[in-house]
Order: C-alpha cells, then sequence, then structure tokens
C-alpha cells in the first residue's frame, strides 16, 4: 500500500532542496532570450485555436472580448502566458497547427497545444483526442512536411520554418493539468499521488523523441495550483483530511489538488535535471509557474485584483460564481429557468475568467513576474 506519510516526508525534503536550488546563485549557460521560432505543446492554458480547428468547438463571445474583440480560439477573455511571451520574444502569435482557413503562417513557429488535452494517451474523464503524445507526432510530421516542401518552392519559406529553425528555435510545454485534475474523480489523493510518476515517464518519452528529432532548447511549465481552480473547488469541497477537517484552506483553495500539483511539479522538476545530465547539449529550463500563480492569489489585493477564486465569467453567484452546467457564454435550461453565464464588467479585478482558465490580466502578471527571471531554473 502506498505510504502517504513517506510521499509527505520525501515531498518535503525535495522540496527544501529544488527551492534551495531555485534562489540561489546558479552557473547558466543559458542562452539570450532570443529565438527564431517557437514550437508549443500543452493544453488549453497555451491553445490558440487547435481544439476550435479540429473538432469545430467553437468559444463565442465573451471570449477574446478583451484584446482581439472577437471569439480567437483562446479560452479567455484575451491573451494567453503563451501570447504574452511571444510578444516579449518579438514574434507573432502562434498559429494553431489545425488551423487550414485564413493564410497561416508557421514561419516563426507552430502551435499543438489543445484544450482538454492531457499528457496520458488515455484517461477516465479525458475528451480531447490529441494528447501530449498526438502532439509530439503531429509536430514530426509537420516538421517532414516541412522539410520536403523547402527545396521544391522558394515561395515557402515565407510561411514556413527554415531548416535550422527545428534546431534553433524554443520549445515550450505547459501540459499536465488536465491530468491530475481528471484523476480526482475516480481516484484518491493517496492513489493520484502514487500514478504521477507514471504520468512524468509518459511526459519524459515524448521530450525525448523530440530530442530524437533535433530539439536542442526546452521551455518547461510546471502545473499551477489546481486547487486554486473554481470548477476543481465547487466539485470537492470535502476530501480524505477527515471529517473534522476542511479540505480547503484560507485561501478558499483545495489542499489535496494543491499537494497534487506540487508533488507532481517536484517529480518534473527532477525529469529537467535528469535531462540535463543525460543530454548535456540540450538548454532545459524549468519555469515555476505555480509559485507565480499562487502568490497571486494569496496575495490579489496586493497586485490590485479583487476576486481570485471567483469566475468573472460565470453562473450562481457566491464565493465562485461557478456552475458546471452552465459554460461561460452559454444560456442553459436549469431548474426549469433559463440561466446564463455572462462575463463579468471588470475582469481585470478578476484572477479566473470561466472557472477553469485564467484572465488576460492574471495571465500578463504571470509573465511579467516569469521575466524577472526569478522564477526558473536556471534563471532567465
Amino acid at each position: 500500500m502506498f505510504d502517504l506519510l513517506a510521499m509527505a516526508s520525501k515531498f518535503l525534503f525535495l522540496q527544501i532542496i529544488i527551492f534551495s536550488s531555485i534562489v540561489s546563485p546558479l552557473a547558466s549557460s543559458s542562452r539570450v532570450f532570443n529565438y527564431p521560432a517557437v514550437f508549443n505543446f500543452g493544453d488549453s492554458n497555451s491553445d490558440t485555436g487547435e481544439m476550435t480547428s479540429g473538432l469545430g468547438m467553437g468559444l463565442d463571445l465573451p471570449y477574446g472580448e478583451h484584446y482581439f474583440k472577437k471569439p480567437a480560439g483562446r479560452a479567455c477573455d484575451g491573451r494567453l502566458i503563451v501570447d504574452f511571451l511571444m510578444e516579449a520574444m518579438g514574434l507573432p502569435f502562434l498559429n494553431p497547427y489545425l488551423d487550414s482557413v485564413g493564410m497561416p503562417n508557421f514561419q516563426k513557429g507552430c502551435n499543438f497545444a489543445a484544450a482538454g488535452s492531457t499528457i496520458m494517451p488515455v484517461t477516465p474523464t479525458a475528451f480531447c483526442p490529441f494528447s501530449f503524445g498526438i502532439q509530439v507526432d503531429q509536430f514530426l510530421r509537420f516538421k517532414s512536411r516541412v522539410l520536403e516542401l523547402l527545396p521544391q518552392n522558394a515561395r515557402v519559406d515565407e510561411y514556413i520554418p527554415a531548416e535550422n529553425f527545428f534546431k534553433e528555435g524554443l520549445y515550450m510545454f505547459d501540459i499536465g493539468q488536465n491530468d491530475l485534475a481528471g484523476a480526482f474523480y475516480p481516484k484518491t489523493l493517496e492513489e493520484v499521488l502514487a500514478w504521477i510518476p507514471t504520468v512524468i515517464e509518459e511526459f519524459e518519452s515524448g521530450i525525448k523523441k523530440l530530442y530524437d528529432s533535433g530539439a536542442r532548447n526546452f521551455w518547461i511549465h510546471n502545473t499551477g495550483p489546481a486547487g486554486c481552480l473554481p470548477q476543481n473547488i465547487a466539485q470537492f469541497q470535502t476530501g480524505m483530511f477527515g471529517k473534522d477537517k476542511t479540505n480547503v484552506n484560507k485561501f478558499g483553495c483545495l489542499r489535496e489538488h494543491n499537494m497534487a500539483a506540487r508533488v507532481f511539479n517536484l517529480e518534473l522538476h527532477a525529469l529537467c535535471e535528469k535531462l540535463k545530465t543525460q543530454y548535456p547539449d540540450v538548454n532545459v529550463r524549468y519555469v515555476d509557474i505555480y509559485s507565480i500563480k499562487y502568490d497571486l492569489i494569496a496575495n490579489h489585493t496586493k497586485y490590485g485584483f479583487e476576486s481570485p477564486i471567483r469566475a468573472c465569467c460565470g453562473y450562481g453567484g457566491g464565493k465562485l460564481n461557478y456552475n458546471i452546467n452552465v459554460a461561460c457564454g452559454h444560456t442553459v435550461a436549469l431548474n426549469g429557468t433559463k440561466a446564463t453565464a455572462k462575463g463579468c464588467s471588470n475582469s481585470a479585478a478578476y484572477v479566473s475568467w470561466d472557472g477553469i482558465h485564467y484572465t488576460q490580466a492574471a495571465n500578463n502578471f504571470v509573465v511579467q513576474r516569469l521575466l524577472t527571471g526569478n522564477y526558473t531554473d536556471p534563471p532567465l
């Protein structure tokens, strides 16, 4: 039987070691934050339209209303973290791999991230066909096709990457949130923690396939505090901490989900260190998104936010303003009446956009903190 106490002890020990490595000065061989192209893999946190293109699943207004002024395939009122990072690098927003209309340009990279994606190819609650392994295979197909086309027509180089971009480009990853969130429906915390190494092994397999294809620059985001998402809070108010104790901490976040996220992140950080040792020619950067997001939630008023765990676009009011039966922008029949999940009047004051994803304002906060260089290992 899996020993939860032993796991917690291991977690605390590793946390001390890794925290020390993050805050201590490190001899870094990191290159200038300047890449000719970016290839992104992930879930809805960085999906710029893959799911809407691949499955025809539209995101209607108010999605996209505060930047694009229209739905833009993003589960947000505006820009995502990946969008702000592209701006910081002086590169255009990434087009989704499956976007076939509107003259998509892939010269500066391509986005394979798709909403609902998981690292594991099969999970009890997954509904997305584009798991991490599929995204990696899509990239391999993309690269193969690009290398076929480049010698045939000089004009295509305006729309697809140059051959050297595949080696010199940046490979970004933000995935794992759906694996953890979905795992809690059939599993206990103890079972989730015991399962995490299997998820990390699957992720490692995909990274190695990309390395074998020539990828050398990896930017690996850890997963955020899943226990602070209104959707998860609404579904798991009580947990295995016992009848006399609550599963909700003083900020309103779920202890169990956040513990799982932290253990996942420790394992992910250990994988990054392993890759550096195993492949001396790679540049691997571990990006601590969790710490930034949790700090934002815990100290939201300090940073100008009013609502850390209340959905801007939701239904139901209260501390969460979230109802799993009424999706953002939708009107449904609920208890004999029509219920509509509308966007709030000031999304810039909210951390959560729709109960699952962050607002543009929160995403911008994350990137501004990230670019200080204090939340990556090695530092920027």
